[in-house]
């Protein structure tokens, strides 16, 4: 998942958000309007990764479950788990 660039991603601003606009709390807090996670793909309970990107920027992005991703994927010749577990038992 890669970095939203200026030219792919809505700007969600003081003049779309109005009053919404976040604001960092002094725990270092945010809360993220609904409309910008609606748009980036993030629902409640998602595991998100967050980097800093440089002066006053900062990226958040849905961390991949890859074991969700990757599960079942591979295929093997038959018989060839049967052999590998033999293996095991010697």
């Amino acid at each position: 998942m890669g970095v939203m660039t200026a030219t792919t991603a809505t700007a969600f601003t003081f003049d779309t958000l109005g009053k919404g606009m976040p604001k960092l709390s002094g725990k270092n807090q945010v809360t993220i309007p609904v409309r910008v996670l609606r748009e980036a793909g993030i629902e409640a309970g998602d595991m998100v990764q967050i980097r800093a990107l440089g002066p006053g920027r900062v990226a958040i992005e849905r961390r991949r479950d890859l074991i969700d991703e990757f599960a079942g994927k591979l295929s093997y010749p038959p018989g060839y788990l049967e052999e590998l577990r033999d293996e095991w038992e010697r």
